[in-house]
């Protein structure tokens, strides 16, 4: 089984990477983007079959070592 965790900033924190990213295809003539954020994706392979499992398995992953959850937010994926 594969999960996909989705890591991205609450929303209310600063983004300075995407405040960077939109002022750059600002200049490069990107005008119709509105606001940009970046987040990153970890794709994991599990072992475990079970989905409930790997949810609980994942879910505590992320809330102990793969987001910081005082300022992120994470989606799973299981596939």
């Amino acid at each position: 089984m594969t999960a996909i965790v989705n890591v991205s900033l609450k929303a209310g924190v600063l983004d300075s990477q995407g405040k960077a990213v939109h002022h750059a295809l600002d200049s490069l003539n990107f005008s119709g983007v509105e606001d940009v954020r970046i987040g990153k994706q970890i794709v994991l392979k599990l072992a475990e079959t079970d989905k409930e499992k790997a949810m609980a398995e994942v879910t505590k992953m992320c809330e102990e070592i793969l987001a910081n959850t005082v300022i992120e937010d994470y989606k799973i994926e299981l596939i």
